[in-house]
């Protein structure tokens, strides 16, 4: 078995340049491909001031997306204090070797295993004394040089730029919940909405504002436009809302599931003047969102 280790969120395209690497060595040697991650994120385990860190992909979302690439088997370690006391040998002897029956380790340019992390130099020498193979992976640049990684993305969806999030990513960014009841007031103006609640509270919500974007419900997909923020023109309350006008459509959907994916940011949300300069600044978003599709 041959293993990488890390967290892997949003599994973008710098890890994805690494799984390949992972899987392309197992296929030479006649082997299997293994990632070894974890849950919960380690700074929101050892940081107190890491505690509202919001994350690329929820667990389900990152396995399935690790599989989808060719990897054989995820296995998810569950992140404590003691767990963070490993140290570097002990995490790939207890674990990589006895645990999962690691044959071989795959190290990116970066990796840090253990709470005594040295070098990765340092890692695959230790590595090879405990009988492991060591495949160094090659860094990953894109093609302006940039290195990706997971906190540039974070950056990016906080400032609204899902566009440039969603290249670093390699795909569009999404996110994944239930249609819950609303107010109803988007259906009186002509703009009925799906009202999203998230399966998984610490996923990350892009910026207030409003998004073209990709609808999958009822095994389908549809394009939309969705309002992330707190509708200052219809609401006093300080409560955050995504909600989606999904285009051409007409059935109700209430508990069941919906993904969004974003394709571009529109406008920033503001407060209008009455429902009616809503209402016409709403068909000139859709207008925008058409000529996009």
């Amino acid at each position: 078995m041959i293993i990488a280790t890390g967290f892997f969120d949003g599994v973008h395209l710098g890890h994805r340049f690494l799984l390949k690497q992972l899987v392309d060595a197992a296929s030479e040697r006649g082997d299997r491909s293994m990632i070894v991650t974890f849950w919960p994120h380690p700074r929101n385990v050892l940081q107190d001031e890491a505690r509202n860190l919001r994350l690329l992909t929820s667990l389900e979302e990152k396995k399935a997306l690790l599989l989808d690439l060719g990897v054989d088997t995820v296995e998810v370690l569950n992140f404590t204090k003691e767990f963070s006391r490993l140290t570097t040998e002990q995490y790939l002897k207890e674990y990589i070797i006895d645990r999962f029956g690691g044959t071989a380790i795959l190290l990116g340019y970066d990796n840090r295993i253990g709470c005594n992390p040295g070098s990765t130099d340092e890692i695959a020498s230790l590595a090879k004394s405990l009988g492991l193979g060591v495949i160094r992976a090659d860094k990953f640049d894109d093609t302006a040089g940039v290195t990706i990684s997971s906190t540039k993305i974070r950056n990016l969806l906080t400032e609204g730029d899902v566009t440039e999030a969603s290249k670093m990513l390699g795909y569009n960014y999404s996110l994944y919940g239930v249609v819950v009841a609303g107010n109803q007031i988007g259906r009186t103006i002509g703009f009925p909405t799906a009202n999203m609640q998230l399966y998984e509270p610490l996923k990350l919500v892009p910026a207030c504002g409003v998004y073209c974007v990709q609808v999958e419900t009822l095994g389908r997909k549809f394009m939309g436009m969705c309002n992330i923020g707190y509708r200052p023109t219809i609401s006093s309350e300080h409560a955050l809302t995504i909600e989606t006008n999904i285009f051409d459509f007409n059935e109700d959907i209430y508990g069941l599931d919906i993904r969004i994916s974003f394709i571009t940011k529109i406008r920033d949300e503001r407060k209008f003047s009455s429902i009616e300069v809503l209402k016409s600044q709403l068909c000139e978003d859709r207008r925008k969102c058409l000529a996009l599709i």
